[in-house]
């Protein structure tokens, strides 16, 4: 996008010392330009600073860098190797994975540290959208305007503060950079240059394949501002060189176009398994929404209220995309109307042409739009707006203050919009709230159960200030997860394997929650439902439903143990270890934990039915699957091996072998002591339980200062935290335990 306006005749025929001085001219950057650039990169990172303060979100953060192993080795050459040969999430953008490496190599698991290098990037993508634009123009007015929309717009709020979408920014930046190389080329063309050109492409490609319509926009620039591209026969020069008929201008941008179709099979490849059908999403309803959601950004771009997710609704009213489709066409025709200028063509097909990649022809995931999609493509939008305004304040001679209070005005109120979308993403829960204001659908209202019984990771403490109990928030979480089922039954394909799969997922919430409120009969009708919905989409496709079929074995398994129904128990588990077994094998990386924890799960139910040595071989390999887990990524999986630790200890206990025992709780005590001091409300319940395991212990062994100390530690860490039933009866339990000691009685041996 660098470029100037046509040279004269006279300054043309000048020679070649004068054409130097022009070529120095046009490359040189204004210093003010370069202050005015670092000014609103100061602006961006002020306004978004908010975000640096939030935790991650569930939603992909878990799977891009929580729960990443791989990530959490840091930048080493196995990561690297794995980063250019994954296509885990469903892409392959080894950039993204390596940044997010190097991040995690920094900061470990401090959001603070991931939050910050995004929000740097988008400030650092505004500055130089601002260069860009006005070393091709020599507009800083419009310029300053294009970036700064860009910059403080909240519909690109969802790739900031959003630390899996760390590939939109990154992309961005090297999409940015693509284009000013290519400014560069365009003045004196040479392999060199093109080289500089095709490796930032290629590395843009590698963050995010979003970029792939480059060569698109390229040839868009070459119309305007960069005016390489000549009409008919007619070839003349300009500061940027000898003036080019379409078709070598095409021609030119064949090795960019070859890199495209490389990308485009790639991803293709990686996303199989997120590719919606046309049973799930028939074409024409695809194009219905392709032109409502192409209406919609336009629309978000000049009122941008209600930004959040967008599922697919399952069918529109026709008054939607017929009037979106009759802007669509009313403003191309503007367009062609006003062809002399330029920049009105440019900017909108830079708005259809970037967006084509994400607008739902090729449907992945569940969302008919996305914010995060609209980052690039807005910015033609922005440059049809700023040069709009610009050239109607030229024609009335309107002096620069009164160009700038209205900017100015226009940009305060994106501010103080973009300050308020942030506050959606501190949590979870705040996410899908906001979420839920304006959007009834089945996702929607699972997510937002799914965060409200996981409070965890899922909720901020003043979130959790709304609700008077934990039975209020559970009640709430089931009117969700009721209302999801209800919505999920009432669509139009409801049959199709993506609406079926989706119902399913519901249904396991729904399962578990009813288990843990001890409705097993409600609990065990919707489990088994999910079930067979499992096996049908494992069958069909077993790449993407083994996973979530496993789950629903081993959720059934728990509850047959709570309902005494061992020999089901026994089965359902086992098929469930066994379907882990498999997926661990082909990708140890993401399903070792999952393996750990079945075999956590079988050697309780062994435990149980007095198979000791079965038992025992189920915990020792979970313990050490825990322990490998554990020294990749102590942050992620310790409160796994403090469980095992826990739950070993239980099974040595009841064998008799107290000093086995004895060393798993006290290892676990550790554990939980280190994971309650940085998160006293997700953790200080399970220090508890250990320390009172290990007061048993001691008891037994007659070791009663001992016992008496972690009882009185535990009762003390009890009494700090919310009371409540559960609360109350082990409080009882532990004042009643030091009291026995007290009088000197012994421990029952029950563990």
């Amino acid at each position: 996008m660098v470029g100037g306006r046509n040279v004269s005749r006279t300054r043309r025929a000048s020679g070649p010392k004068s054409r130097r001085a022009i070529n120095s001219s046009a490359t040189a950057v204004n210093p003010s330009n370069v202050v005015l650039s670092v000014l609103l990169a100061v602006v961006t990172v002020a306004l978004y600073s908010p975000v640096i303060g939030h935790s991650f979100v569930v939603l992909d953060d878990r799977e891009y860098v929580v729960a990443n192993s791989r990530i959490h080795a840091g930048l080493s050459w196995r990561t690297i190797k794995w980063a250019f040969t994954s296509t885990e999430a469903a892409n392959w953008h080894p950039l993204t994975w390596l940044s997010h490496a190097v991040d995690y190599q920094l900061f470990a698991l401090n959001a603070a540290g991931h939050h910050l290098d995004s929000v740097l990037i988008h400030a650092l993508n505004a500055a130089l959208l601002f260069l860009l634009l006005s070393w091709a123009t020599k507009r800083t007015g419009a310029s300053l305007l294009v970036a700064g929309l860009f910059a403080l717009h909240p519909i690109n709020v969802e790739s900031v503060a959003w630390v899996a979408e760390r590939k939109n920014v990154l992309s961005t930046l090297f999409f940015l950079l693509a284009i000013g190389a290519y400014g560069w080329y365009a003045r004196k063309p040479g392999w060199r240059r093109y080289l500089l050109v095709a490796g930032l492409y290629a590395a843009g490609l590698m963050a995010k394949p979003m970029v792939i319509t480059l060569p698109f926009v390229l040839l868009l620039l070459d119309y305007w501002p960069l005016q390489r591209m000549a009409f008919g026969a007619i070839r003349s020069a300009s500061n940027t060189g000898v003036r080019l008929g379409f078709s070598k201008l095409l021609l030119e941008k064949v090795p960019l176009l070859v890199l495209s179709a490389a990308s485009a099979w790639i991803t293709l490849k990686a996303q199989r398994s997120a590719v919606r059908t046309f049973q799930d999403l028939p074409f024409g309803l695809r194009i219905e929404n392709a032109v409502i959601a192409y209406g919609l950004y336009l629309w978000k771009a000049f009122w941008p209220a209600r930004l959040a997710f967008y599922p697919h609704a399952g069918n529109f009213a026709t008054w939607r995309w017929s009037l979106s489709a009759l802007v669509l066409i009313s403003v191309t025709v503007l367009v062609f109307t006003f062809r002399r200028k330029r920049y009105l063509a440019v900017g909108w097909f830079w708005f259809l042409g970037t967006l084509i990649p994400v607008i739902g022809l090729v449907q992945v995931g569940e969302y008919a739009m996305a914010d995060r999609y609209a980052y690039v493509p807005l910015i033609g939008i922005f440059v049809i707006l700023a040069w709009s305004l610009a050239d109607w304040a030229d024609e009335r001679k309107v002096r620069t203050v009164w160009r700038m209070i209205p900017a100015l005005c226009a940009l305060t109120a994106l501010n103080f919009v973009t300050y308020r979308q942030t506050s959606y993403w501190e949590s979870d829960y705040d996410l899908w709230s906001h979420t839920a204001e304006f959007a009834e659908d089945p996702l929607t209202h699972n997510a937002l159960g799914i965060a409200l019984m996981h409070p965890e990771s899922s909720m901020t403490p003043h979130d959790l200030e709304n609700f008077a109990s934990e039975q209020n928030r559970m009640d709430e979480a089931r009117q969700h997860f009721e209302r999801a089922l209800e919505l999920g039954r009432a669509l139009p394909g409801q049959g199709a394997g993506a609406s079926l799969a989706d119902m399913a997922r519901t249904l396991n919430n729904l399962g578990n929650l009813d288990r843990l409120q001890n409705r097993t009969d409600e609990s065990r009708r919707h489990s088994e439902e999910a079930l067979k919905i499992y096996r049908r989409l494992a069958q069909q496709n077993p790449e993407v439903y083994l996973p979530y079929l496993a789950a629903t074995l081993n959720n059934l398994g728990a509850l047959d143990r709570l309902q005494n129904r061992m020999d089901e128990a026994h089965r359902h588990d086992e098929e469930g270890l066994d379907i882990e077994r498999r997926l661990a094998d082909q990708n140890p990386a993401k399903y070792l934990p999952n393996l750990a924890m079945a075999l956590n799960e079988l050697g309780l139910l062994n435990t149980i039915q007095n198979r000791m040595d079965e038992a025992q071989d189920d915990y020792a390999e979970a313990l050490k699957i825990d322990r490998q887990l554990a020294q990749q990524s102590p942050a992620v999986y310790l409160p796994d091996l403090a469980m095992t630790l826990t739950d070993f200890g239980r099974l040595n206990a009841a064998q008799g072998q107290m000093d086995e025992a004895r060393k798993d709780y006290e290892e676990a005590v550790n554990i939980d002591r280190q994971l309650a001091q940085q998160k006293p409300v997700a953790y200080s319940r399970n220090l508890v339980m250990t320390l009172n395991n290990l007061g048993r212990v001691d008891r037994l062994q007659n070791r009663t200062e001992e016992s008496r100390t972690h009882y009185q530690e535990a009762l003390d860490l009890l009494r700090q935290l919310p009371q409540d039933d559960r609360y109350a009866r082990d409080q009882a339990a532990l004042e009643n335990s030091l009291e026995e000691l007290s009088r000197g009685k012994s421990g029952t041996g029950k563990q």
